[in-house]
């Protein structure tokens, strides 16, 4: 059995996790003059592959689900 299996993000049966980020984490994610300028910081949310690697940061679940289904991803969401 193999366990060292990697998902390719750009793949077009690949999967992505939809998750909330919080307050906490987008230091280590976004500039902090990045965060200065976004008018909601507490509605983003990041689009991530199965490896756990960051593919974007979007305000909105809904915009970040439309994100990932407009490049053939299948976006679920982690809670």
């Amino acid at each position: 059995m193999t366990t060292d299996l990697k998902t390719n993000p750009f793949e077009s049966d690949a999967f992505v996790y939809i998750r909330h980020l919080d307050a906490g984490e987008l230091s280590g994610i976004l500039p902090a003059n990045t965060i200065d300028q976004i008018d909601e910081p507490e509605d983003l949310f990041v689009v991530a592959s199965a490896d756990g690697i960051h593919l974007a940061v979007v305000q909105g679940r809904e915009a970040a689900f439309a994100a990932a289904r407009s490049h053939d991803l299948k976006p679920l969401s982690v809670h």
